[in-house]
């Protein structure tokens, strides 16, 4: 085969634009730090980190899920103790009520003290969980649950619970209408006692002049009963979402997990080995070197450059 100086020209070339392809490749990733830049890389290394960094994703999205779970959480728990404080209050303020000595003007004023503990106690269940939504709307409502009618107060919510859009089961508000309507009553067979009603129920008694002792001392001793038994209602609810705090301890460990995983499995899939990737650089290197020594040797071949030496 003859090979003119063209050719050898051409060749040189080709050779030095390879050369210098392959080096800024080389020195684009270590730059990057990444093996796979592009699908065209390494198609199964591009398709595993993508799936890595979908399951990253789901894993940040279930965290953010459990940190707004938790904080409606903190707040039901909150609110049911504060709760469950002012019901004491009440208790300690009908029991003051069978004094023996009280007249009717200081029963009426313990009634006025019950009837601000009842609007207390209203706020409290209608308590905003800071992001738009109330912390005892069951399955979500946009006004406040509770409505105070001439009827007595009514929940407006949806019974039941709402949850986090979450791998695991977060829940993102509290069953209003069974914490605060719905604690079983202290007589079986009797229907579920109210907060409200039931303190209602005890200031009208209360608030009512001429009753006699006997009456008196019914109203007292169902009324302190019926507390008791909101208070026990309350005690188990508020417990449920402290387990539930709990739980998300345990939940957050699980997310944490998975997220690091994922993220160990990108870097397998996609990150450079930065040892292997200078060394690499320098053959790269020093190939091109040699590439543009031929190529300044050819150069010099041509018949002009022989005739004029």
């Amino acid at each position: 085969m003859r090979i003119t100086a063209a050719n050898a020209f051409e060749s040189s070339i080709g050779n030095l634009q390879k050369r210098q392809q392959e080096l800024s490749q080389a020195q684009d990733r270590l730059t990057s730090g990444k093996r796979v830049a592009t699908a065209s890389d390494d198609p199964v290394a591009a398709a595993r980190a993508e799936r890595a960094l979908a399951a990253m994703v789901r894993a940040e999205a279930n965290q953010r899920a459990l940190e707004a779970s938790r904080n409606v959480m903190q707040q039901a728990e909150t609110a049911m103790g504060d709760a469950g404080e002012l019901l004491q209050q009440a208790r300690e303020l009908v029991l003051n009520a069978g004094n023996g000595s009280y007249a009717d003007a200081d029963r009426k004023t313990l009634a006025n003290a019950l009837r601000g503990i009842r609007e207390q106690l209203l706020s409290v269940a209608n308590r905003n969980d800071g992001a738009g939504s109330y912390v005892f709307a069951g399955q979500g409502t946009d006004s406040p649950p509770f409505v105070d009618t001439p009827a007595g107060v009514v929940y407006r919510g949806a019974a039941g619970q709402s949850d986090a859009p979450s791998d695991e089961p977060l829940p993102l508000s509290v069953d209003g209408q069974q914490t605060w309507l719905g604690a079983p009553a202290a007589v079986a067979g009797d229907p579920a006692l109210s907060v409200f009603g039931v303190l209602d129920r005890v200031i009208g008694q209360l608030g009512t002049p001429g009753l006699g002792g006997d009456v008196i001392k019914q109203a007292v001793s169902d009324g302190v009963r019926d507390i008791d038994a909101l208070s026990n209602n309350l005690g188990a609810q508020r417990a449920a979402a402290g387990e539930m705090l709990n739980r998300t301890d345990s939940v957050e460990a699980r997310i944490s997990a998975a997220k690091l995983a994922a993220q160990t499995d990108r870097s397998l899939a996609e990150d450079l080995d930065m040892v292997q990737a200078i060394s690499d650089f320098q053959n790269k290197q020093s190939g091109y070197d040699a590439a543009l020594k031929t190529y300044s040797l050819v150069q010099k071949q041509s018949l002009f450059q022989y005739i004029s030496a």
